[in-house]
């Protein structure tokens, strides 16, 4: 291992950046050579790289809280606003913060590639809290829909962002667990909604403070974020490599600097600052990869994730819980698989976790067939139901969730990871949109029977395409997973 080191930091031994330094002299052989000692034996010290990872996890915890905030108070702003019973302006409240967060997914990869990382978080913060006080202090309809596309813009960018940022600022140690912390933070956030969201029905106006309670974290995002460090792999692919240099030694130590750097600089072809287009993420060279993570964000979404949570209420009201309750035991089964997520996908690696999860998935949608199907009517079917649900969200939770956001930012190539990033995460929020608009009409139309079958089938399909497609990434490093993906004719 560390003759392959050195032997691959002699064929890069001077790459000069924009600033005239040379933060890498990868001539003094024997420093090098030190450095990659200490390297084995030793991993970057956790305390660099956990604050920054934390403040970024941020945006997922705003992602959960806003897409659950009108949940429950929906029948108090319908009553306030004046469409109580007009069930089209209801889901308009819903959708209106998806298609905000279409446009801003389309715009987070160039946001993110022209300003940087730190800069984009910023950025995104801006719209949630003008949205969030747009809507808490609207008196019609139509304020609401502008506060709710305002906040599903920053909800479209951050995401995406946080994924690419705590991608390039983790120690490949300890990638996987630190992605992880973006379910578990989006969990905290849908947890969090509905927490706030219960005095709703006692305490008039109270939806209000549910949107102004939101404003705080985005508002400490954005300061936080001016004492963090930026994505040494930004800093390099703009040409400053000096201060790339002192990002790295801010989030791995000084003794893992130099190997950090090299192995950065080794992936450089000389075409970092080459304008990507979408014609080139759908046909070029990197057009494999760009299929792989579109795929897998759009099968995350057929598989039916979201109807299961939308349709989780009934459930449990068919066996005498309450919607409240229901909600509490889904956000505790999702949390709890998240977690189980963050202890295992360093140790059992992206590839292992992607299997069983949609295996899991598509198991418990065999549960919700025969209870449909066969027991209709009995206490056992009921049972049978929830418990099919249930294991459906955790399973989900485990792999299929925190999953494709951490592995997507980890297979594109440091050239076009944002605007690849941005283009996945819209196909993501497509799908999503689809089958929000799309489930109640296939209910009625094919029955929980054959819509089950049809979820268990796709979750089946995305078994064959994780076996077929997807790389184990666990433990290396950003480019070494670029060279082993890079097509054969490009990987000399």
């Amino acid at each position: 291992m560390l003759a392959h080191s050195h032997g691959s930091s002699l064929m890069y031994k001077r790459m000069p950046s924009r600033d005239g330094a040379n933060p890498v002299d990868l001539e003094d052989e024997s420093g090098l050579l030190q450095d990659d000692m200490v390297q084995e034996l030793t991993h970057p010290p956790l305390i660099n790289s956990l604050p920054h990872v934390v403040v970024a996890t941020i945006v997922s915890f705003l992602f959960g809280y806003h897409l659950g905030v009108v949940n429950e108070p929906l029948e108090s702003i319908s009553y306030d606003l004046g469409f109580n019973g007009n069930s089209l302006a209801e889901g308009f409240v819903v959708s209106t913060c998806l298609g905000g967060a279409f446009i801003g997914s389309l715009l987070s990869g160039w946001i993110a590639d022209g300003v940087g990382r730190r800069r984009a978080f910023q950025l995104c913060a801006m719209p949630m809290v003008v949205g969030a006080a747009c809507s808490a202090t609207t008196s019609n309809l139509g304020g609401m829909l502008l506060g709710r596309f305002l906040v599903g813009i920053g909800l479209g960018i951050g995401p995406s962002v946080a994924s690419l940022y705590i991608t390039e600022v983790s120690p490949p140690s300890v990638r996987g667990t630190y992605g992880s912390f973006i379910q578990i933070s989006t969990c905290l956030g849908l947890l969090g909604s509905l927490l706030i969201g219960i005095p709703v029905k006692s305490i008039p106006g109270w939806w209000r403070m549910c949107f102004w309670l939101s404003t705080i974290p985005a508002i400490v995002l954005a300061i936080a974020m001016m004492f963090c460090a930026e994505s040494p792999h930004w800093l390099c692919k703009s040409g400053r490599n000096a201060e790339a240099e002192v990002e790295f030694r801010k989030l791995l130590g000084a003794a893992h600097v130099r190997s950090a750097m090299a192995e950065l600089l080794k992936s450089n072809r000389g075409d970092e600052n080459d304008t990507v287009t979408i014609s080139e993420l759908l046909c070029g060279r990197h057009s494999r990869v760009v299929f792989i993570g579109s795929t897998l964000f759009a099968l995350q979404q057929l598989s039916g994730i979201n109807a299961v949570f939308y349709f989780s209420s009934t459930v449990f009201r068919s066996v005498g819980v309450s919607p409240n309750l229901a909600n509490a035991f889904v956000g505790i089964v999702n949390l709890l698989g998240s977690i189980i997520a963050l202890l295992l996908m360093d140790k059992l690696g992206r590839r292992v976790l992607l299997l069983w999860s949609f295996f899991g998935m598509a198991i418990s949608t065999v549960f919700q067939v025969v209870a449909a199907g066969l027991f209709a009517s009995t206490s056992g079917a009921l049972y049978l139901s929830v418990g099919g649900m249930l294991m459906f969200v955790f399973s989900f939770a485990v792999g299929a969730g925190p999953v494709p956001g951490l592995l997507l930012s980890e297979i594109f190539p440091s050239r076009i990871r944002a605007k690849a990033m941005a283009f996945c995460m819209s196909v993501h929020w497509v799908f999503n949109f689809i089958v929000g608009l799309l489930f109640l009409r296939l209910l009625e139309v094919m029955g929980p029977q054959l819509l089950y079958t049809m979820f268990g089938a796709i979750c089946l399909n995305g078994v064959m395409f994780v076996k077929k497609h997807i790389m184990e990434t666990k433990g290396k490093s950003l480019q070494e997973i670029e060279i082993a993906l890079l097509p054969q004719e490009y990987n000399i």
